[in-house]
């Protein structure tokens, strides 16, 4: 197999200079490189483990490939190389032991505790790794691997996902019996673990598996309060079903654009793709979106006396819910703000389905109050409608769809080059002889709603059209 990792790819070149380097000397590669290349799945990312100074020897590695060097954990003395083009990564780690045999079994599942020599020769699986993977199925190395990384009990379900890969029943209980203790990992690695699950492909499943093992009410509370939450006849779901049923849409948006978005797909298919933050696409956080989009409804849920179900301000609330949830998981800022616009604006497009056709002005103002999130609350708003299939559903989805594309294809538009105003604000305020100020800036608010709606269209009308509204003082205070 190391002859193979040494001419496969990438890895080629830093795998021979580290075999030069440890010469005569003990080293392993381990994990997931060697459970990746046993399924046939290509990997630029190896993890080796070595009886010797992991630094010395990173930093040497990292001089003969021009590449940087850095610890990824003093604690435990691991180093990372990278190339500079990132088309490889090669972790360093000390033994967890005096022997190979010591370090395997210190490992979380047994899929993940089969070495290779460096310099080749037969795979060392002491715990029948190799014949689970087979089998298709995952299972602990031993109980106490949860006790010492509690971690590992969402590292389950991202690896089953991932792997597609059956649950070992005492791995399972093992798993559910120390999830609470999740509560003491850093916040940092529960969120790179939680990321992969839901922007994987089989993100679905990953959620599924951690509810069933209780990692969902250590992770994500608010996810979890969703279950059992009824709603109005409009639904035919409880609100955690909802939600999984507005992501698997979501995702097969991502996925499949054209059956549902016609002549946008592609536009949209591309937007998705964009890199967003957190090592997430725009796709990606997306998902993020329909996750917390009702996040808010087991707290604002009422019940009328003519016995309708309402969650009223859902929206404004859930924006604040999904905002603290991704702080706590030390999110990035960018990615908070996105969540939350998407959670907050989720319920715009729905209203104004009952307002079609809708005016120029009306699009307007959905596009700017919706900045910057305007293309993906509008496919959210889709994923979500398409969930909901309670009375008189068909004829609901056909309408909002409708209103769907039509937003859509004005928010790609808007996207691509917001209208130019037609006038500067220091221009306007010279011609009507005003100061500049709060006065001014609502009177170009009204001018850029104005010629978005076809109302005026030069510099001279725009003029005539502010002096019109100063002189009757109707100058109309939006919010933004």
């Amino acid at each position: 197999m190391s002859d193979q990792i040494a001419t496969a790819d990438a890895t080629a070149g830093p795998i021979r200079v580290l075999r030069g380097l440890l010469s005569g000397g003990d080293a392993w590669l381990v994990g997931g490189s060697v459970r990746d290349r046993l399924v046939g799945r290509q990997t630029i990312d190896l993890d080796v483990a070595v009886a010797g100074d992991t630094q010395t020897i990173a930093r040497a590695l990292a001089r003969r490939m021009g590449a940087p060097a850095f610890p990824l954990s003093e604690a435990f003395g691991a180093w990372r190389v990278i190339a500079r083009d990132r088309s490889w990564q090669i972790d360093l780690t000390p033994l967890g032991g005096a022997t190979i045999d010591d370090d395997l079994g210190k490992r979380d599942f047994t899929i993940n505790a089969i070495a290779e020599p460096l310099e080749g020769g037969d795979l060392l699986d002491p715990f029948g790794g190799r014949r689970d993977l087979e089998a298709g199925r995952l299972r602990m190395v031993s109980p106490e691997g949860f006790a010492a990384d509690p971690l590992r009990t969402l590292r389950l379900p991202r690896l089953a996902a991932e792997l597609e890969l059956e649950v070992d029943g005492a791995t399972a209980e093992a798993a559910r019996s120390h999830a609470r203790s999740l509560s003491g990992v850093a916040a940092e690695r529960i969120f790179a673990e939680l990321k992969r699950i839901v922007a994987g492909d089989r993100a679905l499943r990953g959620l599924e598996l951690m509810l069933a093992l209780g990692v969902t009410r250590a992770v994500l509370p608010e996810l979890a309060d969703l279950r059992g939450v009824e709603q109005s006849a409009y639904h035919h779901l409880d609100v955690y079903d909802h939600t999984m049923a507005a992501l698997a849409q979501a995702i097969e948006l991502e996925r499949s654009p054209d059956a549902i978005l016609g002549e946008h797909a592609r536009a949209a298919g591309a937007l998705l793709a964009e890199p967003l933050a957190d090592e997430l696409t725009r796709g990606q956080a997306l998902r993020f979106g329909a996750l917390f989009h009702d996040i808010a409804k087991p707290q604002t849920r009422t019940v009328t006396g003519q016995g309708r179900v309402l969650f009223r301000g859902h929206d404004v609330l859930g924006a604040e819910l999904a905002r603290e949830a991704l702080s706590r998981l030390r999110a990035s800022e960018r990615l908070r703000a996105h969540v939350a616009a998407l959670t907050r604006q989720h319920l715009r497009l729905g209203f104004l389905v009952h307002e079609t056709p809708l005016t120029r002005r009306a699009i307007y103002r959905y596009l700017r109050d919706c900045e910057p999130v305007a293309v993906d609350v509008t496919l959210l708003s889709i994923a979500d409608r398409l969930a909901t299939r309670g009375a008189r559903s068909d004829q609901a989805i056909a309408r909002h769809l409708e209103l769907a594309r039509t937003l859509l294809g004005e928010g790609l538009r808007w996207r691509a080059g917001p209208p130019a105003p037609i006038l500067r604000g220091d221009e306007l305020a010279r011609r009507l002889e005003i100061r500049p100020g709060p006065e001014l800036g609502l009177l170009l608010s009204e001018l850029e709603e104005a010629a978005f709606a076809g109302e005026v269209s030069t510099p001279d009308e725009a003029v005539a059209f502010a002096r019109e509204l100063v002189g009757r003082g109707d100058r109309r205070s939006r919010q933004r």
